[in-house]
């Protein structure tokens, strides 16, 4: 940020937005830069007002400036080259046209005296009056060197010896959490376990990274053999398992293409999501495409700035955008939504091309037509279909095996049979049928008849779902690879056989 702020600086840029959880860290930041750029540093706060921070780190207050009215009417009498950082300022530019107008007004007046207002707050929130003059800035969250120092000071006053194979996983658990989240998560690990852990930290970082309601980190156990069929898929995503390696990046591999998983319901592009987490060895961080969207202006386009940076701070990962086509429901041309749309995918686009290094994307979705062409241009596309008759008796085998029953017991090729037209999760549920029947039944171990029962109670979803399975698959054909190898039909030649071998016995 440093170098950023210091440019503004020098190309007259007299109103910045700095957007940060970090208020601490970011006035220390800059403090040092505005001290270089030779300009005097004031901050303005609601509760103290105005006060002239000197080089030595002193301050000197100037009286009746607390009413944010008051500190902009102060802001044109401050010396030339000067800058004021307003903290906790966002909230009072919300429907106050006379406190947005004085913005304006000091905006010009700093333009012409090398005066400088920079609006700091956790959320970005512009009024669309100044939106054009602002110029908006991310403090990014801290890098592995900044939580190594805040490492070593919980280590120190602990009294712990940090051993050196330790301090990688660590730095690694907390990647993606402010210093104050680091910080307060290995002083945790230190009161709970007498040392600082890595499962601790990730621990808490898993929950510090819910709060904001965007992301999740998913923690999976399940692996490929988890997943019944999607042949494919499954060697492609083998194929790019050492892709993040230091060994790849020192050959001149670059990071691998990310996926879209698109096709009909309950096929399994969840469960294929946690298992690529598991064969990469990376955290999978989940994002709900649904949740970006805020009722202000720019409140979208702010909300994937702060998921990404996070996102980004815990490179390499995978960024799961799950129910990506519910993103576009209202259209792709921005007509709708005020552009809204359009700028998030803008900003996820150059996101993914410019700086993309070391996130690996993938997104699942059930329709291709909702999304847009220059999204699905970056993406290795594949369609996963209901399975066929082996991959059925696979996901049988997989859950039998699962709920500790032995698959050998079952007649898994008649399994298969009759669930023809069923998704793999309405598999897993007619299982569960059949162990409830079974448990209902003087808790007996569960049989044959037990699933043929569970399965009669339970429609296809190839009937269910028929139209919309039919023209899904027509819109898919020639628009994506397929996960699963075909279904191989019955030949001519082989009915013809098998029917005269019948006429001739009889």
């Amino acid at each position: 940020m440093n170098k950023s702020v210091l440019n503004y600086l020098r190309a007259g840029c007299s109103c910045l937005y700095l957007v940060t959880h970090e208020e601490g860290r970011a006035e220390a930041d800059l403090f040092d830069t505005i001290k270089q750029a030779g300009y005097r540093f004031h901050v303005w706060s609601v509760t103290e007002g105005i006060s002239h921070v000197l080089p030595t780190g002193a301050t000197e207050v100037i009286g009746d400036t607390e009413d944010p009215l008051a500190a902009l009417a102060t802001f044109p009498k401050l010396d030339e080259k000067s800058v004021l950082l307003a903290r906790d300022f966002h909230p009072y530019l919300k429907d106050n046209p006379l406190l947005v107008r004085r913005v304006r007004d000091c905006i010009a007046i700093g333009k012409r005296s090398q005066r400088v207002l920079i609006i700091m707050g956790c959320t970005l929130n512009l009024p669309p009056e100044i939106e054009k003059e602002v110029v908006v800035v991310d403090f990014t969250l801290p890098d592995r060197g900044t939580l190594l120092t805040v490492l070593e000071g919980i280590a120190e006053s602990g009294s712990l010896k940090l051993a050196p194979e330790s301090i990688d996983p660590l730095l690694d658990a907390a990647s993606g959490m402010t210093t104050m989240e680091a910080e307060n998560a290995f002083a945790l690990s230190v009161a709970e376990s007498g040392d600082i852990t890595p499962e601790i930290v990730q621990r808490e970082k898993s929950a510090t990274v819910k709060k904001n309601g965007l992301l999740e980190i998913v923690e999976s156990k399940t692996g490929l053999d988890d997943i019944g069929g999607l042949k494919h898929l499954k060697r492609d995503l083998h194929e790019k398992r050492n892709l993040f390696t230091k060994a790849a990046k020192e050959y001149g591999l670059p990071t691998p293409r990310g996926l879209l998983v698109l096709g009909q319901p309950g096929t399994g592009k969840s469960l294929t999501a946690s298992a690529t987490a598991t064969v990469f060895g990376l955290p999978l961080i989940r994002l709900e495409a649904g949740r970006l969207f805020g009722s202000l202006v720019g409140e979208s386009e702010a909300n994937w700035r702060s998921a990404f940076a996070t996102v980004k701070a815990c490179a390499p990962c995978i960024l799961w955008i799950d129910e990506v086509d519910g993103l576009f429901a209202g259209g792709t041309s921005g007509g709708g939504d005020s552009g809204t749309t359009q700028r998030v995918l803008k900003a996820i686009l150059q996101d993914m091309q410019f700086n993309g290094e070391g996130v690996f994307f993938m997104f699942t979705a059930n329709d291709i037509d909702r999304l847009p062409d220059p999204l699905i241009d970056r993406l290795d596309v594949w369609s996963v279909d209901l399975p066929t008759a082996a991959e059925r008796a696979d996901i049988w085998r997989i859950h039998i095996a699962k709920r500790g029953r032995n698959p050998k017991a079952f007649k898994l090729d008649d399994l298969a049979r009759l669930t023809d037209g069923f998704s793999g999760r309405q598999i897993e549920q007619v299982w569960l049928k059949a162990l409830t029947i079974a448990f209902n039944d003087g808790k007996r171990e569960p049989g044959m008849e037990d699933c043929r029962e569970a399965i009669g109670r339970v429609t296809p979803t190839s009937k269910t779902m028929a139209t919309q399975i039919e023209a899904r698959r027509n819109r898919l054909a020639s628009r994506a690879n397929p996960a699963s190898e075909p279904e191989a039909p019955l030949t001519v030649a082989t009915t013809t056989t098998a029917t005269a071998r019948k006429l001739g016995n009889k």
